[in-house]
C-alpha cells in the first residue's frame, strides 16, 4: 500500500521514538533510533552530515522508518521509500522535533560546527497496523 491514511499520520505525529533503517556499503542494514514526523505525506527525521545515516542515504536512498505505540504493540506504521536530503530548513527542522519530544523550544544537543540535515521519505511503501 503507497500513501499515509489520516491514522498513520496520526501516530507519526505523536512523541513516540522511531527506528529509522538505512542501507551500509557493503548491503547489510543499519538501525538507528530517531525522532520523527511527518510533512504532508511524507515522514521526515533529522541527522548531522557526516554521520552514519547521512553517509549510507548519499550512497543508497533506500530508507524505512517505523513508529511503535508504546501503549498497545499492535498499533504500528512503517514507511519505506527513497530519502530526499534537504539542508535548507534542517535547523529548524530539528527544533521542532525537540519541540515535540522535549518540550523546547531549540534542539539542546547541537555541537559546535554541526551541519543538521533533514530526510524526507516519500510513502512509497506503508505498512499500517491499527492496534487492537
Amino acid at each position: 500500500m503507497s500513501g499515509l491514511s489520516d491514522d498513520a499520520k496520526e501516530l507519526l505525529r505523536k512523541p513516540y521514538f522511531a527506528w529509522a533503517t538505512t542501507v551500509r556499503p557493503d548491503g547489510s542494514l543499519h538501525s538507528t533510533v530517531v525522532w520523527a514526523d511527518v510533512d504532508g505525506d511524507d515522514v521526515i527525521f533529522n541527522t548531522a552530515i557526516g554521520r552514519a545515516k547521512e553517509r549510507h542515504l548519499r550512497q543508497n536512498p533506500r530508507v524505512s522508518i517505523s513508529v511503535l505505540d508504546p501503549n498497545d504493540a499492535f498499533h504500528a506504521v512503517s514507511v519505506s521509500g527513497e530519502a530526499r536530503l534537504e539542508e535548507e530548513g534542517a535547523d529548524a527542522v530539528i527544533d521542532g522535533l525537540a519541540k515535540k519530544y522535549l518540550g523546547v523550544d531549540t534542539y539542546p544537543y547541537r555541537q559546535s560546527g554541526e551541519q543538521r540535515i533533514t530526510v524526507r521519505i516519500p510513502a512509497e511503501k506503508v505498512i499500517y497496523s491499527p492496534g487492537g
